[in-house]
């Protein structure tokens, strides 16, 4: 791949179709190895596993080449399993495309220092004592690089890379092609939904100043936490393009999905203290559960990274969504449309009732679960099946959730395909029982938590 990001739209297509015309080539092949159907249905699926793993292949090829809005599809199918490859090759498909997570091309020094430069206005040796060229990590919208800082302190520096703008405009024009490749390879997902949350997110996660915002908030409420971290910004050197934190080391997910069991479901326990408990403790949401933004310590405890996908939740927004989720847990189909029809979100049809009880306890119920339940990837499957087949529903058709409630539901689908991969195990509603009831904490992590938090405010979850 060229060192320049590839900005011209007629290069970005041609890629993309080019890719689509590929597999359709083998697709075809595949089949026409079976003429009459005498090759025996064991071969078939072989053939047509063999097809998809070429084609994921040469999806990780074109969307990691591509960075932006091209490579968030590529990541986020490496969270989520559909469900939709043969159980043989899921685990060597997922393998594949977790090259996203942390494999992208980085781009050249010579460029990142121009950047940095102008978002900042000096040199980088004036603002940095030490800077690493080579960067350590590089994902779809920009790259990080170790420095130290004048007072000797070692920071971490995200720095966007040159041109993604543009890139991400050409993106989003060609965003159809990508994905007409990616339902070539995957039959039957909702290339729709993926595309409206590309569409939502993507330009806020360009402005670092507004993630620096994010972090900053959420590491406040986190500072000295006994199992979580979220590492604190510089303001002074960092800029719209350019976000400077504390350096944290750790190791990435793909080096702790092999530990023991005990140590797997505590990990679990943290990421959903983190990601659901959290939001309903300090109003502050993020929904990007993406295994590249975890990192965890020597020490046990888990740091969080990236908040470009971030949901502040006035009061009212968490009370309807315990309102709903209460409903939920209590089984009753009735009171949760009740409370989606008085959000808005549908008409006050009891028809309608079962069918949307039916997909949030899809989404929440494993949460809900008052004895042990390992989370495999099957679950994400069933999750995504359930709300693609609401959203085909009669009475459906214009339904438009809440805006908490359906970043909430993007962050559980996230979790959960992370938990998945994890294959974590627990009394789920031992963690959920604190924000759905305000009970008392019946993990040790939760005491432990709930001592940490202890008169703060909203040091309560839930209203009981």
């Amino acid at each position: 791949m060229s060192k320049k990001i590839k900005t011209s739209r007629v290069r970005r297509v041609a890629s993309m179709t080019g890719a689509a015309a590929g597999v359709g080539v083998r697709m075809a092949t595949s089949k026409a190895m079976a003429p009459g159907g005498k090759q025996s249905s064991e071969a078939r699926r072989a053939a047509a596993s063999r097809q998809q793993l070429l084609a994921a292949r040469q999806l990780v090829n074109v969307l990691g080449g591509m960075r932006g809005a091209a490579m968030k599809v590529g990541q986020s199918l490496s969270t989520v399993d559909l469900g939709l490859v043969p159980q043989e090759v899921r685990p060597e498909f997922q393998a594949i495309l977790a090259e996203l997570q942390q494999s992208a091309k980085p781009a050249p020094f010579k460029a990142i220092r121009k950047v940095i430069e102008a978002d900042l206005g000096a040199p980088v040796e004036e603002l940095f004592a030490t800077f690493d060229e080579t960067p350590i990590a590089a994902a779809s919208i920009g790259q990080v690089h170790r420095a130290t800082l004048a007072d000797g302190r070692s920071v971490a520096v995200k720095v966007q890379y040159p041109g993604i703008a543009e890139a991400i405009e050409s993106d989003m024009k060609n965003l159809t092609l990508g994905l007409k490749l990616l339902k070539t390879i995957v039959p039957g997902i909702d290339t729709a939904a993926i595309a409206d949350e590309i569409r939502e997110r993507i330009y806020d996660e360009l402005d670092y100043e507004l993630e620096a915002q994010n972090q900053r908030a959420m590491a406040r409420v986190y500072r000295g936490h006994p199992f979580i971290v979220v590492p604190e910004v510089h303001t002074k050197v960092s800029g719209r393009r350019v976000l400077v934190t504390e350096f944290v080391e750790g190791r990435r997910f793909a080096d702790i999905v092999d530990l023991p069991a005990a140590e797997r479901d505590r990990i679990g326990e943290i990421l959903v203290r983190f990601y659901v408990n959290g939001p309903l403790r300090h109003r502050l949401l993020n929904g990007d559960p993406h295994p590249g933004n975890m990192l965890f310590l020597e020490d046990g405890r888990v740091a969080f990274l990236d908040f470009g996908f971030f949901k502040r939740l006035p009061d009212d927004e968490i009370e309807q969504m315990l309102d709903s989720t209460r409903a939920t847990h209590a089984r009753d189909p009735e009171a949760l449309l009740e409370v989606i029809a008085r959000a808005g979100a549908l008409p006050p049809n009891p028809s309608l009732a079962p069918v949307l009880f039916e997909s949030y306890d899809a989404v929440f119920g494993w949460l809900m679960t008052d004895e042990p339940l390992t989370i495999e990837p099957k679950n994400t499957a069933k999750m995504m099946r359930v709300y693609g087949e609401l959203r085909g529903a009669d009475g459906f058709e214009d339904l438009v959730l809440p805006a908490e409630h359906f970043v909430l539901l993007r962050a559980i689908m996230h979790l959960l395909g992370v938990l998945g991969q994890l294959e974590s195990t627990n009394t789920w509603f031992d963690i959920g029982r604190e924000w759905i009831y305000a009970e008392e904490p019946a993990t040790e992590l939760g005491r432990i938590e709930a001592e940490f938090f202890s008169g703060r405010p909203y040091s309560t979850l839930a209203s009981a």
